[in-house]
């Protein structure tokens, strides 16, 4: 079971920043209430094509669950039943959850893919899970985050069920992006756990101390990148989708200082690569650290100076994502080397 545990992992670790990818497609083009309801999209297993759909029809047979769209409201059936030849309120009950009640196929099927790479992902995290219990033995650590990633994912799609209900609330979308973090690191926890090179790598105490402000730095500026994404939401809600070059005319001080933060993230992270050279650590991500900022800055000036170009925005925050990852990974590397490789001891048969 060794041999297929850890490409799991690893596919696990990049189906998580495929929804990361994926949400922030999803909020990039305002798609979030695409599906007005969770886990179904308008009572479908496969959301509609086209608003005819949403429109009450006679003689129809309608399942349990299904949403249709009357006088610019949602009704959902509490029960299967056959359409009369005439509408009747008795067949339907109004949807409480919220009272949005727009359909527009692109942000439907937007929100409807996203969903589903959230789906694919829990595969292998499931089977995943299932092999770690040939670790229980050697290294239970290893099964109990396994165990921990599939609560996660749970947590997650409780998440992006409240995110739904409340209307795309800011607060719970922040959270809901938040818990994509928490299972990129169980998960790259569970990749380094499984390395079989264990030699120590001895560092300085300089070199810890700013590798560890080096990803404080970085969660401060996603924390701060996350309320600065909140007042472009509230922004696009008033001054419509179509008026980018307005959305960030008159930004919160909240927003100098999230762009100013990031010459203290490229500071700091430079000294750092300037201390791994000079005394030769074997640090390899180092490079892929800067070069992800470099472009994180980049994405971030076209941002801002090019109202927003197309993809830009998702683009930056799995810059950030990558990031953090990358600098959490170091720090494992750094501070919770293990002695000895992680293996599964071999069956003999008689």
């Amino acid at each position: 079971m060794q041999k297929f545990f850890k490409p799991l992992v690893i596919t696990s670790i990049i189906l998580i920043y495929l929804i990361i990818i994926a949400g922030a497609v999803v909020r990039m083009t305002g798609s979030g209430m695409g599906c007005p309801d969770w886990p179904k999209c308008f009572g479908y297993l496969i959301p509609p094509t086209d608003e005819t759909q949403l429109i009450w029809q006679p003689n129809h047979d309608y399942k349990k669950g299904i949403i249709i769209i009357v006088n610019e409201e949602l009704r959902i059936a509490p029960t299967t039943f056959i359409s009369g030849t005439s509408y009747s309120d008795n067949n339907w009950e109004p949807y409480t959850e919220h009272d949005y009640a727009l359909f527009n196929p692109w942000h439907t099927w937007i929100e409807y893919i996203n969903r589903l790479v959230t789906v694919i992902s829990g595969f292998p995290i499931l089977i995943m899970t299932f092999f770690s219990f040939w670790y229980w033995k050697k290294n239970k650590k290893i099964t109990l985050l396994a165990i921990a990633t599939v609560f996660a994912m749970g947590f997650e799609a409780y998440l992006g069920k409240t995110v739904v209900d409340t209307n795309l609330l800011p607060l719970k979308i922040t959270i809901h992006l938040l818990m994509a973090f928490v299972i990129a690191c169980i998960l790259l926890y569970l990749l380094f756990l499984l390395k079989d090179d264990r030699k120590k790598i001895e560092t300085s105490s300089q070199f810890k101390q700013m590798l560890v402000l080096a990803l404080i730095l970085s969660a401060i500026q996603i924390i701060m990148g996350t309320q600065v994404r909140q007042y472009v939401d509230e922004q696009i809600k008033l001054l419509g989708s179509e008026s980018k070059h307005l959305w960030l005319l008159a930004p919160t001080l909240l927003f100098y200082a999230h762009r100013s933060f990031s010459i203290s993230v490229f500071l700091v992270n430079a000294y750092l690569a300037y201390i791994s050279h000079k005394s030769n650590y074997p640090f390899r991500l180092i490079r892929t650290m800067l070069a992800l900022i470099l472009a994180e800055i980049l994405t971030g000036i076209l941002i801002y100076y090019f109202d927003f170009p197309f993809l830009t925005q998702p683009i930056h925050l799995v810059l950030a994502a990558m990031l953090f990852g990358v600098q959490f990974y170091l720090c494992l590397q750094v501070f919770f080397t293990p002695k000895k490789p992680t293996k599964i001891p071999e069956t003999r048969t008689v």
